[in-house]
């Protein structure tokens, strides 16, 4: 139970760590507290000894280290005791010392923090501005109306609401700022949807003949056929049943639209009754009452008998007694199967035994919910499969009337059966739509009142422990309280059992995971945040609610935004593909059982294994989403050692190309080389390479070799006519061989420099050149031409 760590001193206001937080809303500083310590205090769940504190969030308990000694003192069967009874269906007992004061302590210090005299008074004011806050609700209900007119494209804002020119239509219907004061209904809405040839006058004209002016008035549309489902109170026809209003009956009958299918006939009208029929006649004695099919075009009448919030209340506390009667860890801390000596369980008689079990039947709490069940699914039938509109009401249409509207939302539309889509229909069907939040969950209202703490249970289930039976224990109260005094019932807990069914049912269909959904009721419960307090929109704008206190749907957000699609508020088998329509579930599948995460989370824990079951298969999803990104991981790293790869082929290919044309140049180089060397030599001509290059050509007069292809200076004329050979005219000629950028092999350079016969483009064309066509060996020699003139040269050189 001590699941905070309190502050180092008692009071809030003295502790050194005023800035800790609460799990993310208020602070330590916003506590008040009471303290009762020492070995004073036992928890008899669990026979523990311990020390109390009472705050106004919650009740912490810390347990004692050594307790050997405390459990033999406090064992005295003259101990005061004190039951405390939550409204999650836990059932806590305390011990105190007799001719003590501590059990008024605590029982004074629970009444004030538990029944405030003041709304302002509540935790969810005094913990000072929140982080979690969103904008006004009345944008995001504008948001819901514009989608659900098929203007998603239009956007709400402040400036909107405060100009009020959100009056937006389509074809058939409109929405309305009659009630922008709340003149018209203070428990509704400030903006309505209503039909399209109604006009606000007669929308006024309407709300005097339906009870506390709750008109008939659009909650959902089908996008594709028209037909609606609607909302309002009972009308007031009076004990004879023949009052009647000309505009009420044109506000409904304007929910019959035409059919779309070309023959311009009306679609038919089911007007939902959700009280027995004999309740709804009883109202009439009262003004009330329920309408005629005669006085409405083309309707029909049904009853589905629910009981009032009275019955499911007294259901309610059945169904806790039977569970800690008969559950593992009672809150007398003893076992049901050592209880009276396993008389709980029939002692081995099967037939007691089965009396006991058949209590929980006897509560009536599964009865209940499977009522809800059917008559929200008989709505969403008839609007889906016969194309007709259903109007739905109870007394005042804010507790049953929520109930079925907001579950048939839920089957026919699946964007409500996702997160945003939840919180726009909780929005939209019970806060906007005025259900008494304060009044149903036991909070003090804006007037200050607030509802009795006493007990709804019969005082036999109470004597069936021993504990309860203590002297000083306590005086049980009995059912007798007086229902206009007490107006506390789990109504909108029962709508959220619905839910859990639902999703039990069909676990492909919704976003959300039941451990989403205890955690939504226990802050809705808590008082943490702003949301659910008071009875109706108008009290929470006049409360200042939006400024002053935190907001459940951003604290839930911001949750799932730290640890992403693997929060536990995330439905592991949610497949949106494969629900994408309305979902109808059989009578076969409407029998309920027992929310194992809500109902048995106290009284059988070990046994409430739905929760661990779904925190293994998350475990087992993470592990497997982890697998999977190291999947893809390697998968992306081996695409990329294989595009490396191919890249690495591709290089390699092209270097063996340039290799293979390298290797052909030399080849045809070494070959141009050679016939060069020989075209040179030929000339008796020596070559010779520097370091940088450069190229030097050396021609001798007489240069070795055979001599017929020897190379000569001419003869020397005498003055006696005869020729003379001068041996010392030796010819050198110097060769320097320019760049080129046709080629830059050495021999290439000098071929290119002494040859006449390049091409125009500069290029060699060696051995196809004219100069080796026509076998010269003169490859053009850039010399002293006038030392050639003294050159002879045999013709027998350039005999083959």
């Amino acid at each position: 139970m001590a699941t905070l760590r309190p502050p180092r001193s008692v009071s809030s206001r003295d502790s050194s760590d005023g800035s800790e937080r609460l799990d993310g809303a208020g602070s330590w500083d916003a506590l008040e507290w009471t303290k009762i310590e020492g070995h004073g205090v036992v928890l008899v769940n669990r026979d523990e000894a311990g020390t109390l504190f009472v705050t106004n969030f919650r009740l912490l308990f810390l347990v004692v280290k050594n307790q050997s000694a405390a459990r033999q003192i406090d064992r005295s069967p003259s101990r005061r005791l004190l039951q405390i009874i939550g409204k999650d269906m836990r059932i806590i007992v305390f011990g105190f010392r007799p001719r003590t004061k501590q059990r008024h302590v605590i029982f004074d210090a629970l009444l004030r923090c538990a029944k405030p005299a003041r709304i302002w008074d509540l935790y969810a004011f005094t913990c000072g501005p929140s982080k979690f806050s969103k904008p006004n609700s009345k944008v995001r209900l504008l948001n819901e109306y514009f989608r659900l007119l098929g203007k998603g494209s239009h956007c709400a804002s402040v400036s909107m609401v405060e100009e009020g020119s959100f009056t937006l239509s389509n074809d058939l219907w409109r929405i309305s700022n009659t009630n922008s004061n709340y003149t018209v209904c203070s428990s509704y809405p400030f903006a309505l949807i209503v039909p399209k040839s109604i006009s606000d006058e007669e929308v006024i004209q309407a709300s005097t003949f339906r009870a506390r002016c709750r008109i008939p008035v659009v909650s959902w549309c089908h996008p594709g056929t028209g037909a609606v489902l609607g909302r309002s109170a009972q009308p007031l026809v009076g004990l004879m049943m023949n009052m009647r209003s000309n505009a009420d009956e044109k506000l409904v009958s304007s929910l019959c639209t035409q059919l779309v299918d070309g023959k311009g006939s009306r679609r038919k009208l089911y007007i939902a009754d959700a009280r027995p029929r004999k309740h709804a006649l009883a109202n009439g004695a009262m003004g009330g009452g329920s309408e005629s099919s005669s006085n409405y075009f083309h309707s029909e009448i049904v009853f589905f008998g629910i009981d009032n919030i009275h019955a499911m209340r007294e259901s309610f506390a059945r169904l806790r007694d039977y569970l800690d009667t008969h559950g593992a860890a009672s809150s007398d801390g003893m076992s049901s199967f050592l209880r009276h000596g396993g008389s709980t369980w029939g002692g081995g008689n099967l037939s007691s035994m089965s009396a006991s079990v058949s209590t929980l039947g006897d509560s009536g709490w599964l009865i209940h919910v499977q009522s809800v069940l059917a008559g929200s699914a008989w709505i969403a039938a008839r609007i889906a499969l016969e194309s007709a509109s259903v109007l739905v009401h109870c007394s005042d249409g804010w507790d049953r009337t929520s109930q079925l509207v907001s579950l048939a939302n839920l089957m026919l539309d699946p964007y409500y059966r996702t997160f945003a889509g939840f919180q726009a229909l909780v929005e939209k069907d019970w806060l906007a739509f005025g259900h008494p939040f304060s009044d149903r969950i036991g909070m003090p209202s804006v007037s200050g009142t607030s509802f009795d703490l006493t007990r709804q249970s019969s005082t036999g289930n109470l004597s069936s422990s021993p504990v309860r039976q203590s002297s000083g224990s306590f005086t049980p109260q009995t059912s007798n309280t007086s229902h206009a005094q007490n107006n506390y019932s789990p109504i909108f807990l029962q709508w959220v059992d619905c839910v859990s069914q639902l999703l039990r049912v069909y676990p492909f269909a919704f976003e959300f995971s039941s451990t989403f959904l205890v955690d939504f009721l226990d802050c809705v419960l808590s008082c943490r945040f702003g949301n659910f307090l008071c009875n109706s929109e108008k009290e929470r704008e006049k409360c200042g609610i939006y400024e002053a206190c935190g907001c459940l749907w951003a604290y839930f957000a911001d949750l799932r935004s730290l640890e992403g699609s693997s929060h536990a508020h995330y439905n592991l088998f949610y497949d949106p593909l494969k629900h994408n329509g309305p979902i109808f579930p059989p009578a076969a599948a409407l029998a309920p059982t027992l929310w194992p995460q809500f109902h048995l989370r106290w009284a059988c824990p070990s046994e409430s294994q739905a929760g661990e079951l779904e925190a293994e298969s998350r475990s087992m999803a993470i592990k497997f989403s982890e697998l999977q990104k190291a999947k893809e991981a390697a998968e992306m790293k081996a695409k990329e050692y294989s595009v490396a790869m191919e890249t690495l082929k591709a290089e390699l290919r092209n270097e063996k190309r340039l290799s293979s044309s390298a290797v052909n140049l030399a080849q045809r180089a070494s070959k141009e080389s050679a016939a060069i060397k020989r075209a040179i030599l030929s000339l008796g001509c020596r070559v010779n390479y520097t370091s940088n290059g450069d190229c030097t050509v050396d021609i001798e007069s007489n240069p070795t070799g055979s001599q017929e292809k020897s190379i000569q200076s001419p003869p020397r004329k005498e003055s006696d006519g005869t020729m003379e050979r001068d041996d010392n005219s030796d010819l050198s000629v110097s060769v320097t061989v320019v760049s080129d950028d046709v080629s830059s092999s050495p021999l290439g350079q000098v071929c290119e420099t002494l040859c006449p016969l390049r091409t125009r483009d500069g290029s060699c064309q060696w051995p196809s050149a004219g100069c080796a066509q026509l076998g010269c060996q003169f490859v053009g020699l850039k010399a002293n031409f006038d030392a050639f003139d003294h050159l002879s040269i045999y013709d027998s050189y350039f005999e083959s």
